[in-house]
């Protein structure tokens, strides 16, 4: 009768095990991203709703050094209104949820050239002629046939050589509409605005946020966006084409924390 160990099928169990406990925690790290995913199986990626910017997490109102507050001064009997840029009513953006329109014109080139060479170069030699008489007992502490002369005779050399180029071109034309979020003390405006566009299955989003003067604003409500203060202008997307194009949750946790 042959004997069965249970042994092997202990340690097969355990390997079961473990490769099980591993596939789960895989499966948890990339489920939070891929159930979204899941749910647009055969569908375009759904559009984001349309939510108040003041609303949102983490929103704070913007806060920057304001002059002293200008009081009000109305006369009697006059159509004139202090303060007013125009007799007839201003139709340019001037209150919390007005709207204008934002041109981006963004055009940057980028061409940068730095070269590093350095070269260098080191002798040294060390020998005895006479030292205290005692130059003749050199062969009985080293090698017989040593030279007293020529004890030491080192040569060192050293080239460095770097190199390095920096060549970028971006240029985004485009046109959004945006909103006033807030009217600072000094009568800036702060505005923001976000424009998605899907195509296929892509979602391109643009957003546009900052500071401007009432100033600034043309006859025909528009603004050009270098006339922006504190500008943040963003244009990405997603979708298919840009899952493709990111590495896995897992492969980017390794590049961060990798040494080599």
């Amino acid at each position: 009768m042959s004997r069965f160990s249970p042994r092997p099928a202990l340690m097969i169990a355990r390997a079961s095990f473990r490769f099980g406990l591993l596939a789960a925690a895989g499966f948890g790290l990339s489920a939070c991203g891929s159930l979204d995913r899941l749910a647009n199986v055969g569908k375009a990626p759904d559009l984001s709703a349309i939510e108040n910017p003041t609303a949102q997490p983490g929103y704070k109102p913007v806060q920057m050094p304001m002059p002293a507050p200008k009081p009000m001064s109305y006369q009697a009997n006059s159509l004139w209104r202090t303060g007013s840029r125009a007799f007839f009513k201003d139709q340019r953006a001037q209150q919390v949820g007005d709207l204008l329109t934002v041109r981006v014109r963004i055009t940057d080139k980028a061409n940068i050239d730095n070269e590093t060479e350095r070269t260098r170069a080191n002798s040294e030699n060390l020998g005895m002629k006479g030292f205290f008489g005692q130059e003749n007992r050199v062969g009985k502490i080293f090698a017989k046939g040593t030279n007293p002369e020529a004890l030491v005779d080192a040569t060192s050399g050293s080239t460095t050589k770097g190199a390095g180029s920096v060549k970028r071109a971006e240029q985004l034309t485009t046109d959004i509409a945006a909103v006033v979020t807030q009217v600072l003390p000094n009568g800036n405006l702060v505005i923001e605005g976000k424009q998605e566009v899907r195509v296929n299955f892509e979602v391109r989003e643009l957003i546009v946020a900052g500071v401007v003067r009432p100033e600034d604003i043309e006859a025909g409500n528009q603004i050009d966006s270098t006339k922006i203060a504190q500008q943040r202008i963003a244009y990405g997307g997603r979708g298919q084409i840009t899952d493709v194009q990111q590495g896995r949750y897992g492969q980017q946790v390794l590049d961060i924390i990798l040494p080599f």
